[in-house]
């Protein structure tokens, strides 16, 4: 069997986590973290994790060079200022992603190994941030007229691909929902949170966003499934993809599952900035991780900036309901990646699997399945 190395970059965000617990899953693959935090991976799982800033060329250099060979890299690392939303279209911002992808892929290159990249995008390639877009939005599209660090990135792992012969791969998921913390884009434990203190506090647990809109969502462990297909699929090489759960959803429609499976008591919509309303609350959290002997996270740690985020995807202050947010997959499922997730059952998913790792309180699901498994015990079946 030819050896396979994939080095993760990023590997503490949401797509980078998922990345690294699904290879160590496959066999046949060599996976190695690379992130300034070391990933929360299952610990029945190996891989080696590298401490790196890729900001810093000297330090790249010198980690690429005590590696083992690396012949696949999956780069879902993201440089975002505080605030978030401001800072998409800031050119610092913009020079500062593109100079880490060079870092990194830079060295890599030299050790001649490599074999094929990975490089992740989003629906702000289309200029959903600033316009509306024409729907669904498709990957042969001219390039939407846009200061954008995703264009940065791409030209220079194009060019190096052509020249050095490896292959790449672009990714365009929507909006990104994962089990992990403290990162720039997961609404995850955002909303989780927002629950929690909800309780806490006596709140009803209303929807605090906008008018309603139709947009899609992608599971990060989904997204991993699509990366390692990547990293071998011919009809996948020098290729760019969209990718979603599969289905479409309006906040609206998903608020009263999500109210369900958190045990929290539906409101009415009510429109509250989750990126004012959360920081005022952290002694709030605090009982909460007292109450029910959670991971002693501050809020601040929890959220990252991921509440500035909520606001923009949830519309909050929109006057207008926002168009539709939709882009076609139909390319990536002729490729021959076809997987899929309800995005509802998604949502329960990942609610579970962070209250499992005691980042959030115990969900109505997991209880339930918990009084299941107990009758079971005692009777030899479920009653």
């Amino acid at each position: 069997m030819v050896a396979k190395t994939v080095l993760v970059a990023g590997a503490s965000g949401v797509v980078g986590h998922a990345a690294v617990e699904h290879f160590t899953g496959l066999d046949g693959w060599t996976t190695i973290a690379l992130s300034r935090r070391r990933p929360e991976i299952s610990p029945d799982r190996t891989y080696q994790h590298v401490p790196l800033d890729l900001r810093d060329p000297k330090a790249c250099r010198a980690a690429v060079a005590a590696l083992p060979d690396v012949t696949h890299l999956v780069y879902t690392a993201l440089y975002e200022k505080p605030g978030l939303v401001e800072g998409w279209r800031d050119p610092e911002q913009m020079a500062t992603n593109l100079a880490m992808l060079r870092n990194l892929l830079e060295p890599l290159i030299e050790r001649g190994s490599l074999q094929h990249v990975s490089l992740l995008q989003g629906t702000k390639a289309y200029g959903i941030h600033i316009h509306r877009i024409a729907v669904p939005a498709r990957e042969r599209w001219p390039r939407d007229p846009h200061e954008n660090f995703y264009w940065l990135q791409e030209d220079h792992l194009r060019e190096a691909s052509a020249r050095h012969g490896f292959g790449m791969t672009i990714f365009r998921p929507q909006v990104v929902f994962g089990d992990v913390v403290g990162v720039a884009m997961n609404l995850t434990p955002v909303i989780g949170a927002y629950a929690a203190i909800c309780r806490e506090e006596g709140l009803p647990f209303s929807f605090p966003g906008g008018p309603a809109y139709v947009l899609e969502a992608i599971d990060a462990r989904l997204m991993a499934k699509a990366l390692a297909w990547a990293a071998e699929a011919p009809k996948a090489r020098n290729e760019t993809f969209n990718i979603t759960n599969g289905d479409v959803f309006v906040w609206q429609n998903v608020w009263p599952a999500i109210a369900d499976e958190l045990g929290v008591e539906l409101g009415p919509d009510e429109p509250r900035s989750m990126g004012e309303f959360l920081p005022t609350k952290a002694q709030t959290w605090d009982r909460v991780v007292e109450r029910y002997n959670l991971k002693p996270i501050a809020l601040p740690a929890l959220l990252g900036e991921s509440h500035h985020y909520a606001d923009f995807t949830f519309a909050y202050g929109a006057r207008h309901r926002p168009p539709p947010a939709l882009v076609s997959t139909i390319k990536l499922r002729q490729a021959g990646f076809a997987d899929c997730i309800d995005t509802e059952d998604m949502f329960r998913d990942l609610f579970r699997s962070l209250a499992r790792k005691r980042i959030l309180p115990p969900t109505r699901g997991m209880q339930a399945a918990s009084a299941a498994r107990s009758s079971l015990n005692e009777t030899g079946r479920i009653s």
